[in-house]
């Protein structure tokens, strides 16, 4: 199956618009408070609502959710939200169309959320995010495994790959379950960085954590393996699971010759019959639902109603 990032284009025009990141500044939680984060979470959580019925209406059985989805979750529990029953029940009914089409759902913390950061605050902040991630998908009432998986970057080296990886992989074991079992790391999009091979060995191999095969990254870190000796390699640490890639296409490729080399196209022009036949792959561009849709059939046009967000 396809999918797409975050945004949905299509019900982000509507009025009012359906999205699933409203989020707010520093100022704002100092002012507005819990009250406001709960007013936002409903708000969110019932969008996310329609954005899972859009999607199953449309044949799209993969989305990754925006991790705005609870704003300012680092200082509060969930169940102190004044309206958390309210939440409660409208995540336990996006839980259940998502196990009843069969849909993949995941997250993609920021590029903040740094688990190997020689920072001994970076990685506390980096660990209640993924924490929080895990809360969330436990609130939908999806299975603690990598079918809905939190994916995340070791994103850098810092000078030592052997160390870097060791802080990784105990920060990965000290994790509580909800976020342990779902996690599953990404290769990287630099020569420097980390690539699909070395998540391999000195991830994988040790913890158990699946490796994301990222198939426009493997470009500019392919240490001498093919697409798919990449993929199969990748693919093969998802145990029983069926394997999540990301597939983009460089905006370069698509004209805008102004662009960085890993900056993603607003489009793809055809994802391998290959990879679509052996992996549930998500279409990382600009595009969103419209890059998924030139590919899947749609099954009929959508409206929103009072008693259908």
């Amino acid at each position: 199956m396809l999918g797409y990032a975050a945004m949905n284009r299509t019900l982000r025009e509507h009025d009012p618009p359906r999205r699933c990141n409203r989020d707010m500044q520093k100022a704002t939680w100092e002012t507005k408070g819990i009250e406001y984060a709960a007013e936002l979470t409903a708000q969110n959580m019932e969008d996310l609502r329609t954005i899972l019925r859009w999607n199953q209406d449309h044949g799209i059985g993969f989305y990754r959710c925006s991790s705005a989805l609870v704003p300012w979750n680092s200082q509060f529990e969930l169940p102190e939200l004044p309206n958390y029953e309210h939440i409660r029940e409208v995540a336990r009914e996006c839980g259940e169309i998502i196990r009843d089409s069969g849909m993949r759902f995941s997250f993609h913390p920021d590029f903040w959320c740094k688990l190997a950061s020689e920072s001994a605050s970076t990685v506390e902040r980096s660990v209640e995010s993924v924490r929080h991630h895990g809360r969330w998908l436990d609130l939908l009432g999806l299975d603690r495994s990598p079918r809905y998986p939190i994916n995340v970057h070791i994103g850098a080296h810092y000078g030592d790959k052997a160390a870097t990886a060791d802080r990784f992989c105990d920060v990965i074991r000290d994790l509580p379950p909800r976020a342990r079992d779902r996690l599953v790391v990404e290769n990287d999009d630099a020569e420097s960085l980390w690539s699909v091979p070395e998540l391999v060995e000195n991830v994988s191999a040790r913890v158990g954590t699946p490796v994301t095969f990222d198939y426009h990254h493997h470009s500019f870190a392919d240490r001498g393996y093919t697409y798919r000796e990449a993929f199969t390699m990748a693919a093969d640490t998802w145990g029983d699971q069926r394997p999540i890639v990301h597939y983009s296409e460089p905006a370069r490729l698509h004209g805008d010759h102004d662009a960085n080399p890993p900056d993603h196209a607003d489009t793809v022009a055809a994802v391998p019959a290959w990879l679509r036949a052996q992996a549930d792959v998500m279409i990382e561009s600009h595009g969103k639902e419209a890059s998924v849709l030139q590919f899947e059939p749609r099954k009929h046009e959508w409206h929103t109603s009072p008693t259908r967000r």
